[in-house]
């Protein structure tokens, strides 16, 4: 058993960042009173709220009054996609989205709606024909495309997509957003800080100036009509100064971590019976997904972990679903003996080195 710990599960959260960490101490004793009132505490931490929305802005390159703040990713996909779906609700009630959208969007969409998904190729992209002419059919309130997927890693073309005029376009870029620039053409679009090294707890919620929006949920009357309940006002800061540093640092980031996930990708496919998952070049630039023939992906998991190795499990029979993947069966990609590695900020050559040379005696002993 390998005692040292090499974190390879950044996909499902980003170890927070030192200027995350470092803001976050300092705006505890700033931020805490409700950015609402008038009295001195609370302009301090309006004061602290507002420079948190003009960086993520800045970050993002949308206006500071396109930005909100929310309790997390889940939470600012579903009042994006749900506003934009009320705001037509005389229009219709179809919401129209990819089969691989995160479950977050499928559920929203299924919520007292219609749902209607458009399936995708075998590397994840979206079939672009069907997406635009399934938004022209008479009754489409929303269409919802996710601008990578969180499990394999493709990116989806959302700026060629012409839709129908009238039809807003949802985007969740929870698993892109400081990784990635934003693509262009969305009505609403979500983000986690969490996945780019930001403390959980708070989501980014864009909405488009001029888009037609109204809350799905009983109102607030807080200043922002879009939240919802008290800000986390250190952890948005916290956040923005996370984004900041992670945009700063990401040409560099993205080339040295794709680099190291192609070492992986060429590492898996030595390897007999074993099936690399995803586009192989538009691409999430630190994460890979693959399937094994032959081996219980739970049990993948578990052996690796054993020796040192935090890695996911796309399949499926997950610990909190276990249903198999809704993402790989619309790939016509294997669901079980499935991994997913997603590489951290700071993962180094050695540790995916390690990574590869232990692989393959785990994939063997499962398998005898």
């Amino acid at each position: 058993m390998n005692d040292a710990s090499t974190y390879l599960d950044a996909a499902s959260s980003e170890p927070l960042h030192p200027a995350a960490r470092q803001t976050l101490l300092a705006a505890l004793d700033q931020g805490y009173a409700d950015p609402r009132r008038l009295h001195r505490p609370a302009r301090n931490a309006r004061l602290l709220l507002d420079n948190a929305r003009a960086v993520v802005a800045e970050c993002l390159g949308v206006r500071a009054d396109e930005v909100t703040f929310t309790s997390s990713g889940t939470e600012a996909v579903h009042r994006g996609l749900l506003g934009l779906a009320r705001a037509r609700r005389s229009r219709g009630s179809v919401i129209v989205h990819s089969a691989v959208e995160h479950s977050a969007v499928i559920h929203a969409a299924e919520w007292g709606s219609e749902s209607r998904r458009v399936g995708v190729m075998g590397d994840g992209q979206v079939d672009g024909g069907d997406l635009v002419e399934q938004s022209m059919v008479p009754g489409v309130a929303v269409v919802a495309l996710q601008s990578a997927n969180h499990e394999v890693g493709t990116i989806q073309p959302v700026g060629e997509f012409r839709l129908s005029n009238d039809v807003p376009l949802f985007v969740d870029a929870c698993a892109s957003m400081g990784r990635l620039a934003l693509p262009d053409g969305w009505a609403a679009l979500a983000g986690s800080a969490h996945k780019w090294g930001g403390p959980a707890g708070v989501g980014v919620l864009l909405i488009r100036h001029g888009t037609r929006w109204e809350t799905p949920f009983p109102a607030d009357d807080r200043v922002d009509h879009r939240a919802s309940g008290f800000e986390n006002v250190p952890a948005a800061l916290a956040a923005a100064a996370a984004l900041r540093a992670v945009v700063d640092e990401r040409e560099e980031t993205n080339a040295r971590q794709f680099a190291l996930v192609d070492r992986i990708r060429d590492a898996v496919k030595a390897l007999a019976d074993t099936e690399v998952v995803g586009h192989p070049v538009e691409r999430l630039p630190h994460l890979v997904t693959f399937s094994c023939l032959y081996v219980n992906g739970e049990a993948l998991v578990t052996e690796l972990d054993r020796r040192g190795f935090g890695v996911a499990s796309g399949s499926a029979c997950t610990a909190s679903t276990l249903e198999p993947s809704h993402v790989l069966a619309a790939m016509g990609a294997l669901t079980h003996g499935n991994v997913r590695v997603s590489l951290t900020r700071s993962t180094s050559a050695g540790e995916v080195e390690a990574f590869c040379s232990a692989l393959p005696e785990v994939v063997a002993g499962l398998r005898s």
